[in-house]
C-alpha cells in the first residue's frame, strides 16, 4: 500500500505562509485534470489564467519539484497543492504505471537520472584524488599561510576594538559596518567561517539603533561576539597542541581544510554555530576516507529558515531510528534563488547520511539512494534535565556551539505571567526564547497540545529553548511551528 503524506506533511514544504494559503486554495478538483502517481512521480496540469494549463512534478524521493508557471517560489503554488490533492488518496490522484507516466514528466525524469549520473560522475573524480599530489600540496600550504595571515588580521581587529572599548559604538550612526570590510578580508583569506562571523557581528545593533526598546543591552551580545572571535582565534593560532577532534572543530570553524597542509581535506563551508564544524566538496583522494556514511531510517524533526542580509539558508534535522544519530542538511540561497527542499517534517525516509569528520559533527548531506519519504510517529525523548545536560556536554565539544538539537517528550506549555516555559512530568521546566521563535509559535503549540503533555523538537541555546515542531498527543501528528 503506497503511503501518502497527510496535509500537514505537505504545507510544511511551503516557502512561506502566502505559498500554504495559494497552495490550500488551489487544491480543490476544479482546476486539475491529468493527475496520476507511480510511487515515484506526481504529475499533474492545473488550469490557470491562459489558454495552457501549468504542468506541475514532484519527484517524491528527491523531494523537488518543476512547474511551468512563473513563480519563482519553490515549491510554488501549484506543487503544493498538486501534493494536497496526492495527500487526499487515490481518487482525487490515481495510481498509475512508469509506462503511464506523460511524455512531458518521463522528460523531467530522464534530466533528473542524468543530472544524478553527473554528480556521481564527480564525486567519483574528487574522491580519485588530483593529478599532482605536490601540487595539491603546494596549494594547501599557500592557502594555510593565506588563513594565518588574516587570522592575524582579525586578532589584531578585535583586540583594536575591544581597547577602544564600545561606549563610541553609541554615537556612531554606522554601528558595526566596519565588519562587512572585515568579512570581505576573512573571504580573500580563503577563511569563509570567520567572515560568516564577522558578518553576524556586523549585523548586530549597536547604540543607538536599539535605545528605548533593549536600553543598553546591545553592549552583551556585541561584546559575546568579539569574545568568541577572540577565542576562535587564540585556538587557531595554537591549533597544533589542541587535541582531536577539538582541533578538527577550530578548523571547521575558520573555514579551513580539516586535514590541514597536505591538500587532502575538504573546502569547508561557512560556520553556521549549531555544531556545524563541517566540510564540503574534496578535491583529493583521501577526503572520502575521512567521511562517515550512515544509512539509516532518518525521521524528519523539522526545519528553520532564516535571513541575514541578501542570503537565506535553512536548517533541517533528521534523526537515525536505529542509530540515533541526529543530522543537519544546511542550505544556502542569494537573490532569486530557491533552497534545497527537505523532506516534510514528521515523515521518515531511508538514506545515507555522509557526514564530514569533524567533532560533534552534526552537518551531513543525503546521498542519493533516498526512497520516498512515508509518515512516521513521534520520536523519542527526554525531560529538561537531560536537554541541558545534552546542550552543556556539546558545548564542551565545541565552544562556539550556539544553538543544539533536542526533543523534549511529554512536556506542557506553561505561561507564566512574564514569559513561556516547557515544563516536563518532573517538574523541570525550560524557559522559551519567544523571540527567537516564528511569530505566534507557542499559540500554535499550545492549540496543538490542548493543554496535554506533547513531544516538542527545538534547538537549545544559550537564551532558552526555541521550539520549531510540535506532535499532537492524540494522533502523533507533526505540525511546523
Amino acid at each position: 500500500m503506497e503511503d501518502r503524506w497527510n496535509a500537514e506533511q505537505v504545507l510544511a514544504l511551503a516557502p512561506d505562509a502566502a505559498s500554504r494559503k495559494a497552495g490550500s486554495k488551489l487544491s480543490a478538483p476544479g482546476p486539475w485534470s491529468g493527475t496520476g502517481t507511480d510511487g515515484t512521480f506526481v504529475w499533474g496540469e492545473c488550469k490557470g489564467s491562459g489558454k495552457v494549463p501549468y504542468r506541475t512534478v514532484a519527484d517524491l524521493p528527491g523531494t523537488a519539484f518543476t512547474c511551468t508557471c512563473p513563480s519563482r517560489k519553490f515549491p510554488c503554488k501549484h506543487s503544493l497543492a498538486l501534493l494536497l490533492r496526492w495527500a487526499e488518496g487515490a481518487a482525487a490522484v490515481p495510481v498509475a504505471g512508469e509506462a503511464d507516466r506523460p511524455q512531458w514528466v518521463a522528460e523531467w525524469a530522464e534530466k533528473r537520472r542524468a543530472a544524478r549520473e553527473r554528480s556521481e560522475q564527480r564525486k567519483e573524480r574528487a574522491e580519485a584524488g588530483p593529478a599532482d599530489p605536490a601540487a595539491a600540496r603546494r596549494r594547501a600550504q599557500q592557502r594555510e599561510r593565506r588563513i594565518d595571515a588574516g587570522v592575524a588580521e582579525l586578532r589584531q581587529r578585535v583586540g583594536d576594538r575591544i581597547r577602544a572599548g564600545l561606549a563610541p559604538l553609541e554615537s556612531n550612526r554606522h554601528g558595526l559596518a566596519e565588519w562587512h570590510e572585515v568579512a570581505a578580508r576573512m573571504v580573500d583569506a580563503q577563511a569563509p567561517g570567520l567572515a560568516a562571523r564577522a558578518r553576524e557581528l556586523a549585523a548586530l545593533p549597536v547604540g543607538s539603533a536599539v535605545r528605548g526598546t533593549a536600553g543598553a543591552g546591545w553592549a552583551g551580545p556585541v561584546l559575546e561576539e568579539l569574545a568568541l572571535l577572540h577565542l576562535l582565534t587564540g585556538a587557531w593560532e595554537r591549533r597544533e597542541s589542541l587535541p582531536e577532534p577539538l582541533r578538527a572543530t577550530v578548523r571547521g570553524r575558520v573555514g579551513a581544510r580539516p586535514d590541514g597542509p597536505g591538500g587532502t581535506g575538504a573546502d569547508a563551508a561557512p560556520a553556521t554555530g549549531s555544531g556545524d564544524a563541517t566540510s564540503t566538496a574534496a578535491e583529493s583522494g583521501t577526503a572520502a576516507a575521512t567521511e562517515e556514511r550512515i544509512h539509516d531510517d532518518w525521521l524528519v524533526l523539522g526545519h528553520r529558515d532564516a535571513e541575514a542580509s541578501t542570503l537565506r539558508s535553512r536548517r533541517a534535522w533528521l534523526r537515525g531510528a536505529a542509530t540515533g544519530r541526529t543530522a543537519m542538511l544546511l542550505s544556502y540561497a542569494g537573490p532569486g534563488r530557491a533552497l534545497d527542499p527537505v523532506p516534510p517534517t514528521g515523515t521518515s525516509v531511508a538514506a545515507t547520511a555522509v557526514f564530514p569528520q569533524a567533532a560533534a559533527a552534526l552537518r551531513a548531506t543525503l546521498g542519493p539512494d533516498q526512497a520516498t519519504a512515508r509518515p512516521a510517529g513521534p520520536p523519542p525523548g527526554g525531560d529538561c534535565r537531560e536537554a541541558h545536560a545534552a546542550y552543556v556536554a556539546a558545548l564542551a565539544a565545541d565552544p562556539w556551539t550556539d544553538a543544539w538539537p533536542v526533543v523534549l517528550a511529554a512536556v506542557t506549555p506553561v505561561w507564566s505571567g512574564t514569559g513561556w516555559y516547557l515544563a516536563d512530568q518532573a517538574g523541570q521546566a525550560l524557559r522559551v526564547d519567544v523571540a527567537e521563535a516564528p511569530e505566534g509559535a507557542m499559540w500554535r503549540l499550545t492549540a496543538t497540545s490542548a493543554g496535554r503533555p506533547a513531544t516538542v523538537f527545538g534547538e537549545y541555546r544559550p537564551s532558552g529553548f526555541v521550539p520549531v515542531t510540535v506532535w499532537a498527543p492524540h494522533d502523533g501528528r507533526a505540525v511546523l511551528l
